[in-house]
């Protein structure tokens, strides 16, 4: 009975040695691994302060009023219709050297001389009223009497063909130059560095000095 009561007392001292009234199963089972969980971040819609003694923005006090201004009307102004197209006087002439042609002159008492054939023109709006042409030459002698030619009138789109004479050296090369003015002034010079031959082409001389209508 002793010994009985010995082995129990034995056993319960080795068992209270650790501090367990139940002493816990050697095996531990695992901890079981839960997933990271992402959490969504929260934005807060306040706006951010930078500066605690910031001014406080000024409101409006008065809104302004727009109002509707009527545009201006534009009407239709009828501008003034020009009838008279030749109210300003504009005189104005062509000088055309046809060409030109050599001759013995001894009703003169000249040798050669030289013979320019020129259409002059009216291309102004106003009739020409005493016009004046001269033909000079560079070898010029003696003054020939139909040197300048006067034209009493010469009406508006209307030409005439005139033949001025000058004395000149005898088959010499003759540069010209044709001066035409008038109660207008002085209209143009018109000038040949060599007259070329009219030859057979040479207006009648009874088509010379009357005015006749213009080609266009």
């Amino acid at each position: 009975m002793k010994k009985f009561i010995s082995v129990v007392l034995t056993m319960f001292l080795i068992t209270s040695c650790n501090g367990w009234s139940f002493q816990p199963s050697p095996y531990s089972p695992p901890t079981p691994f839960l997933p990271a969980t992402n959490t969504a971040p929260v934005v807060s819609p306040t706006p951010v302060v930078i500066g605690v003694n910031s001014p406080t923005p000024a409101v409006a006090t008065s809104i302004p009023v727009i109002t509707n201004t009527p545009l201006p009307v534009f009407t239709d102004t009828a501008l003034p219709v020009v009838t008279d197209t030749v109210s300003v006087p504009m005189p104005s002439i062509g000088v055309q050297v046809l060409g030109c042609n050599t001759s013995i002159d001894v009703t003169h008492g000249m040798g050669e001389v030289t013979n320019a054939f020129v259409t002059l023109k009216n291309t102004g709006n106003v009739d020409l009223t005493n016009l004046k042409a001269t033909l000079n030459a560079l070898d010029e002698g003696r003054v020939h009497p139909d040197k300048t030619i006067e034209l009493t009138s010469l009406p508006v789109r209307s030409e005439v063909t005139i033949k001025l004479t000058v004395d000149s050296t005898y088959r010499e090369e003759t540069p010209i130059q044709i001066e035409v003015s008038g109660d207008a002034g002085l209209f143009q010079r018109v000038g040949e560095s060599s007259c070329r031959d009219i030859g057979l082409f040479a207006p009648k001389p009874e088509a010379l000095m009357t005015p006749i209508p213009s080609n266009p």
